[in-house]
């Protein structure tokens, strides 16, 4: 019982580190008078993923490269299964948010490029560093097309969705950023430490507990951002907000973590787990393409095929 009240506390302190650490630096980064834009695609976009991205370089350092590796792996299947189904048995989500196919292209062919290194059984440091130049091409273009919609349309872009409110105070600031700082790498080795636990305790891999329990709780800011994004009827924040959390999962956390030191990927990742991320993947293309609306129905059926997924993770 203790590992398991222990994983709590660890995924607290990462939501809750993360949280304080995003505020901090977007206000730090406003009083430095640093362009919104540049905020809007930097700060947040990186800061929201602090929970993953301590988590996995944690895990990684740890000798734990399977938590790693299911972390991103897992939070990716989550992001489109239960992220976008529960909100939409509360809320139908319509799948029409414009400019975004560029985006879902970026996210498919990413997720192939991955899906062939882990087919190697190995993550190595070349691997990384590719992804890593993905995603500066793909922050490049975000860059771009923000500057010349901002030229077309003359108004200043909003990043408020992910970040609620921006302290002005800078003793604020600074206490925001110390307390975050120090919150997420002390909840992510508290979160490794009782995830291993409960794996041993499971008789699991270090994988299976990164698939399921971790993904899910790192996968929980997202999972409230589109819950409140579809009751305010905000699809295009819903839907955004996933395509470009699994691309940084990707490109940035995975890049980071096995440029670091590579990982080992198991026989189970790539035999279920990464087609499970390309099927969802592909399904996240589909939705966005035909202009679906999710309703209660089909957010039934992605969170029963989530369920599904994750007793063959269990059992397979």
């Amino acid at each position: 019982m203790l590992s398991y009240f222990l994983l709590a506390v660890g995924m607290a302190l990462l939501l809750f580190g993360g949280e304080l650490l995003v505020r901090g630096a977007v206000g730090l980064a406003e009083k430095l008078a640093i362009p919104p834009l540049i905020i809007g695609l930097t700060i947040v976009s990186f800061g929201t993923s602090a929970p993953e991205l301590f988590i996995s370089v944690g895990a990684v350092l740890d000798d734990a490269g399977g938590i790693a590796l299911g972390n991103v792996v897992g939070s990716n299947i989550t992001n489109v299964m239960l992220v976008l189904g529960l909100p939409a048995m509360t809320m139908a989500i319509i799948c029409n948010e414009k400019g975004i196919g560029k985006n879902l292209l970026v996210l498919l062919a990413v997720t192939i490029i991955f899906m062939g290194m882990l087919a190697k059984g190995t993550l190595i440091r070349l691997d990384g560093m590719i992804l890593l130049g993905i995603l500066a091409l793909f922050l490049y273009d975000q860059f771009c097309a923000a500057r010349n919609a901002r030229a077309c349309t003359n108004t200043t872009p909003d990043y408020h969705d992910e970040v609620s409110s921006v302290p002005t105070n800078s003793w604020v600031i600074a206490g925001l950023l110390v307390v975050g700082i120090a919150a997420l790498p002390i909840g992510a080795e508290i979160t490794i430490v009782a995830a291993t636990k409960i794996a041993k305790t499971w008789h699991v891999s270090d994988e299976v507990i990164g698939l399921t329990v971790v993904a899910l709780g790192t996968s929980l800011p997202e999972l409230s951002t589109t819950l409140m994004a579809a009751i305010r009827k905000s699809s295009s924040v819903a839907l955004g907000n996933i395509v470009g959390s699994n691309i940084f999962n990707i490109a940035a956390i995975m890049g980071l973590t096995v440029v670091i030191k590579p990982i080992e990927v198991s026989n189970h990742v790539i035999s279920l787990d990464m087609w499970a991320m390309l099927v969802s993947t592909i399904l996240l293309v589909l939705l966005a393409h035909y202009k679906q609306v999710l309703n209660f129905r089909k957010g039934l059926m992605m969170t029963i095929a989530y369920c599904v997924y994750v007793y063959l993770a269990f059992v397979f």
